[in-house]
């Protein structure tokens, strides 16, 4: 004879009767990816909506540039290494880096300095014109959530999970502090609402987000807006932009869709200038 409340347990523990919805391990599944991504391209948005966020400007730059006390610290720890063992190799190769990154040290103060002009000139809290957006993470993105958090503005973090976990940066607002898994959705959000890009020294993933923005523009998929690259000896040595158009490859005027600053001041002034025009 069947046990009736025995039988109702067992099938409610099925896996099939779980809701769709609160199903992780259905919603993790290879079918599942276009829910996902819409899932992922629907939470910040609506979030970002409901608190009226429509304008802001992002800024790109290297997990890797670290403020010039941290960058200072690497390098001192690395002259004793050297020092205990003056003949090797490794140690030389990683101290003549290291340097070469606190040099570049001054570019965690640029963008800690641009984010705070634009954050004071954009007013606080819910009068706040332009929001800043990084990537969430550390180092250049660390330092323009920074900016903002000084001046008790908010900012935006847009993380991704990494196969080594990147933590957010402390200084995001919690409330707009998001984790991606798709770059893909990742980069459309920081390009949906942003009313100028701003790029800081920085490695592969720096130079994607550039690239592709270049070619949104070059395409007229998107309208001209301020594409600002700090540090022209830095863009000029890594990318020969002169060479592309001597090659063929891009036309003179596609030069055109970014300018070069070094300071703070100029970036903002680019910025400012180009939205009374406009």
């Amino acid at each position: 004879m069947v046990n009736i409340q025995k039988r109702i347990k067992l099938l409610k523990r099925s896996p099939s009767y779980i809701k769709a919805y609160e199903d992780l391990e259905f919603l993790k599944s290879v079918k599942l990816r276009p829910a996902r991504l819409q899932l992922e391209l629907l939470k910040p948005d609506l979030v970002l909506q409901a608190n009226h966020i429509h304008s802001t400007i992002v800024v790109f730059g290297s997990a890797r540039i670290s403020s010039p006390e941290r960058t200072r610290s690497a390098v001192r720890i690395l002259e004793k290494k050297l020092k205990a063992s003056p003949r090797s190799r490794g140690i030389q190769q990683h101290l003549a880096i290291a340097r070469r990154v606190q040099l570049k040290s001054k570019y965690y103060e640029e963008a800690r300095r641009f984010a705070r002009i634009v954050s004071m000139q954009s007013g606080h809290q819910g009068s706040q014109r332009y929001l800043m957006v990084t990537g969430g993470g550390p180092g250049i993105m660390e330092a323009a959530n920074r900016g903002a958090y000084e001046v008790k503005a908010r900012s935006i973090g847009f993380n991704i999970t990494l196969p080594h976990e990147q933590n957010p940066n402390p200084y995001i607002s919690p409330e707009f502090c998001f984790l991606f898994h798709y770059f893909a959705i990742r980069k459309m959000h920081l390009l949906m609402r942003a009313k100028a890009l701003v790029f800081f020294p920085g490695g592969y993933g720096t130079m994607d987000e550039l690239f592709e923005v270049l070619t949104l523009v070059q395409t007229g998929k998107k309208e001209q807006f301020p594409i600002i690259l700090f540090g022209r000896e830095f863009w000029e040595r890594v990318i020969n932009f002169d060479s592309l158009v001597e090659e063929g490859v891009i036309s003179p005027g596609d030069t055109n869709i970014f300018k070069f600053v070094e300071k703070a001041e100029e970036a903002w002034k680019i910025i400012s200038d180009f939205y009374k025009k406009n």
